[in-house]
C-alpha cells in the first residue's frame, strides 16, 4: 500500500503510528497534530473576513489547499496533509433537495462553509423530495471531487467530510425547533425523511471513496487524520439537547445503519453533548470520538481523566492550545491513547522541537 506524498516525507512513519493508536496498540503513547500559520491562510483572511461570502470558485480552493499544505511539508507531527471540502458541509444535502446554498467563510482554517435554509414550507410537501442523481448540484460535486482528485494525487489527500443524516438531515428540512417538535407531532414523517437522509448520504460518500484515493488503504480526516478502511464523519449534534432515551430511539439506528455501509466512522461530540459519551461509545461500528469545547464547559483536556471511563476504550480525539499542551507535557499530566490537536504552535521547527518530545513521551 502506497504511504507516499510529496507534503509529508515522514507518512509511513505516521501512518504506523496513528494505526498503533487506533488499533489499541499505543495507550501509554500520545499523538499530536500542530497548526501552524501559513501564508497561504495569511492571504485567506486577507481576501475573506469572516461571515457570508460568494459562491467559492473551484481553481481558487484548488490553489489554497495545495499551497497551504505545501507549506506545512516540513511538518514532522502526526498529521495527514489532506484538503477539506466543507463548501460541501451543509449545502450539498440541501440543495439535492431544493435548498439554497449559502456560504460563509472562516479565516482561522481556511474553509468555506455551507448552509441553506429550512427547505419545506410544509410537512405536506414531504413526498415530492427525492434523491436524483443528475441534480445539478450533484454533478457540481462530482466535478469538484475529479478536479481535487486530479490535483492532489502524490501530493496530498483529500479528508471525508461531514454527514448530513438523520436528525440533522431533518433540520435542513425545518430547522431546529421544528424538528424536535415533529418529535412527537409528524413522527411518521420524520421517518420518512430519515430514510431519505440515508439515501442521500450514502449516495455522497459512495462518489466520495469512488473518485476519491485511499491513502494506504485508509481514508484521511480532518478529524482523526487518518484510518483504514473506508470510515466516514458522522454527527449527534441534534441529540446534544436531548435525553440519553432520545438519542436510543431516534439516533442510534441511522448512525449504525450508515456506518455499515462503509468500514466504520468517527464522531465529534460537543461539550453540551457530553452526556452521551457511554451511550455513542456503544455504538456499532464506532472507531473514533473528537471531544469538542465549547464556552460554559470545562476543554476536554482538562477532564479527560473523567471522560475516558466513559468512552469503552475508544481512541479519542481533543483539542489544546500550545501553551497549555506544552506545560501538560513537561509536567507529564497528558493521558496517552490520545490524539491531541494543538492550535497556536509558534512555527514548523518550534513544533518540531516539541515532537521529539510527544513521540518519547510515555504515559
Amino acid at each position: 500500500m502506497d504511504a507516499t506524498l510529496a507534503y509529508k516525507p515522514n507518512l509511513s512513519e505516521v501512518i504506523e503510528r496513528l494505526r498503533a493508536l487506533f488499533s489499541g496498540q499505543a495507550p501509554d503513547q500520545v499523538f499530536a497534530v500542530f497548526n501552524v500559520p501559513t501564508r497561504a491562510l495569511e492571504e485567506f483572511g486577507r481576501r475573506y473576513p469572516e461571515g457570508y461570502c460568494a459562491a467559492p470558485q473551484l481553481v481558487d480552493r484548488l490553489a489554497f489547499w495545495d499551497q497551504h499544505l505545501a507549506e506545512r511539508r516540513g511538518l514532522e507531527d502526526d498529521s495527514v496533509p489532506a484538503a477539506y471540502l466543507s463548501e460541501f458541509d451543509q449545502g450539498l444535502y440541501g440543495a439535492l433537495i431544493g435548498g439554497q446554498v449559502q456560504y460563509m467563510a472562516h479565516p482561522d482554517n481556511g474553509w468555506i462553509s455551507s448552509m441553506v435554509s429550512p427547505v419545506l414550507k410544509s410537512w405536506d410537501d414531504l413526498p415530492q423530495l427525492a434523491f436524483h442523481p443528475d441534480h445539478p448540484a450533484f454533478q457540481n460535486y462530482l466535478k469538484w471531487l475529479d478536479a481535487f482528485a486530479e490535483a492532489a494525487r502524490g501530493k496530498f489527500a483529500i479528508s471525508h467530510f461531514i454527514l448530513i443524516n438523520g436528525l440533522n438531515f431533518v433540520f435542513e428540512l425545518v430547522g431546529a425547533s421544528n424538528t424536535y417538535l415533529a418529535l412527537y407531532e409528524h413522527s411518521e414523517e420524520v421517518r420518512q425523511a430519515i430514510e431519505l437522509a440515508f439515501v442521500v448520504n450514502r449516495a455522497i460518500h459512495r462518489s466520495f471513496f469512488e473518485r476519491t484515493e485511499l491513502i494506504a488503504g485508509g481514508t484521511a480526516s480532518n478529524m482523526v487524520q487518518w484510518m483504514p478502511g473506508r470510515i466516514i464523519s458522522e454527527s449527534v449534534d441534534p441529540f446534544h439537547m436531548t435525553s440519553v432515551d432520545c438519542f436510543e430511539k431516534w439516533g442510534r439506528e441511522p448512525v449504525e445503519r450508515i456506518f455499515s455501509e462503509f468500514d466504520g466512522g468517527v464522531l465529534h461530540l460537543h461539550a453540551n453533548g457530553r452526556h452521551l459519551l457511554a451511550a455513542i461509545a456503544t455504538i456499532n461500528g464506532l472507531r473514533a470520538i473528537y471531544l469538542g469545547d465549547d464556552r460554559g464547559y470545562p476543554p476536554a483536556v482538562d477532564v479527560l481523566e473523567t471522560l475516558r471511563p466513559q468512552a469503552a476504550g475508544l481512541p479519542l480525539v481533543v483539542h489544546v492550545p500550545w501553551a497549555r499542551f506544552v506545560e501538560k507535557l513537561r509536567a507529564h499530566e497528558l493521558p496517552g491513547g490520545v490524539l491531541y490537536h494543538v492550535s497556536g504552535a509558534p512555527d514548523v521547527d518550534e513544533a518540531n522541537r516539541l515532537m521529539e518530545q510527544v513521540r518519547a513521551y510515555r504515559a
